[in-house]
């Protein structure tokens, strides 16, 4: 192995974990706008049991992306980029934990595991599995 293929795959590896994190936040501020009207800094400290300076970063990662937008003190919101995102992380995760729990998995195992693996499953796969639960 030579000295460029990890510096590549660790940098494939950062570029998934930060492609998962403005997921998994965008899913978040829609599901809290949705609930509470408002999507808030604090809102997303607690639910990811992370500082106020993490959100903060990640956030601003958002704005930088064009997923979100937000003013000092204001809520955060997600344009139709993040809108666009957070549906179709919506919609993976759904059909992923319904395909775990349609496999004999745990309700709650099902939860849990599938806020990892909804991050990379393919294409292929998930039409395999929207096939599958749609024979049910």
């Amino acid at each position: 192995m030579s000295a460029k293929q990890p510096k590549n795959q660790h940098t494939r590896i950062r570029s998934d974990h930060a492609t998962e994190v403005a997921e998994d936040y965008v899913e978040a501020i829609a599901e809290i706008t949705s609930s509470t009207g408002a999507c808030r800094a604090v809102d997303l400290a607690t639910l990811f049991a992370v500082s106020h300076v993490t959100v903060n970063r990640t956030v601003g990662r958002l704005v930088r992306d064009g997923l979100a937008q937000t003013e000092p003190y204001q809520p955060i919101e997600l344009t139709a980029k993040g809108k666009r995102l957070a549906k179709q992380s919506r919609e993976r995760h759904q059909v992923v934990l319904q395909f775990l729990i349609a496999l004999g998995v745990s309700e709650s195992t099902a939860v849990t595991d599938s806020e990892g693996i909804e991050h990379h499953v393919s294409a292929e796969t998930l039409d395999a599995m929207r096939s599958f639960l749609n024979e049910q």
